[in-house]
């Protein structure tokens, strides 16, 4: 099969009735998948690896914060490409996706935030500091909560979907100054990347993962993390489509009326 004809095969997926066929057969998948994963993750991290030398029981918030982070930005980034698709094709799914996906990932910002404070407060001896990251990942926040409030605020669907998705493009710079911030300025209490340490620190010649009695488990999570983020996906995306129709026949019902 030709790279185009992939593409076209791609597409099909931007039609409600194949979305939604597509969607309800591999959700009872993903949901096991997400569940078994999260279970035993979150009970292997929590109660089968051990304290860690300089953090103590506190280095095991990381199965909490270090998964809801990365779900909290990659969240965003996967509304930005669904808008952009938005934009240049006017699929409808695609915005749908986006807005469906939004209560999400401020879900998984407000659980990366409070985790955060949890482990700050003994680490740092302050529950919250105006460090790059945290300020960045507070003002993702903050955009999460303005373009849920933007696509309620305007009756017209196609208008909204406009709006969101500018402001979208917006905040997509948030989402990255979260991921990145601490490359770009090196003044701050956040660490660098939890899951891999390098060589300044190990004094080795190669990067060295953290240590594997944590690091299996957190994959697990992140895992958990990613497949629990797809099953809620395409499960509020459904809802959201179906909202679109009934909202559609009532319309057409009162024209008719």
């Amino acid at each position: 099969m030709s790279l185009a004809s992939k593409a076209n095969a791609l597409w099909e997926y931007a039609n409600p009735k194949k979305f939604l066929t597509t969607s309800e057969r591999v959700q009872p998948y993903v949901w096991s998948a997400a569940i078994l994963c999260l279970v035993v993750g979150l009970a292997w991290g929590f109660f089968f690896t051990p304290d860690d030398y300089r953090q103590g029981s506190t280095v095991k918030i990381i199965y909490l914060h270090v998964p809801s982070a990365l779900m909290a930005i990659n969240a965003w980034l996967m509304m930005l490409a669904t808008s952009l698709i938005w934009l240049v094709r006017r699929h409808h799914v695609s915005a749908l996706a986006a807005r469906a996906a939004a209560p999400i990932g401020v879900v998984m910002t407000m659980i990366a935030l409070a985790t955060g404070a949890i482990w700050g407060q003994p680490m740092w001896g302050t529950w919250w500091a105006w460090d790059p990251r945290l300020t960045s990942f507070l003002i993702l926040f903050l955009f999460y909560l303005g373009y849920i409030a933007l696509w309620e605020a305007i009756d017209n669907p196609d208008t909204a979907a406009d709006l969101t998705s500018v402001l979208c493009l917006v905040g997509s710079v948030f989402a990255i100054l979260s991921r990145y911030a601490v490359n770009f300025w090196n003044q701050g209490l956040h660490q660098g990347a939890s899951i891999m340490r390098t060589a300044a620190i190990t004094g080795a010649d190669t990067e060295e993962k953290v240590s594997n009695v944590f690091f299996y488990p957190l994959l697990l999570c992140i895992i958990g993390f990613v497949l629990l983020f797809v099953a809620l996906l395409l499960y509020r995306t459904g809802t959201e489509i179906r909202a679109r129709r009934i909202k559609a026949l009532l319309a057409r019902e009162r024209v008719g009326a």
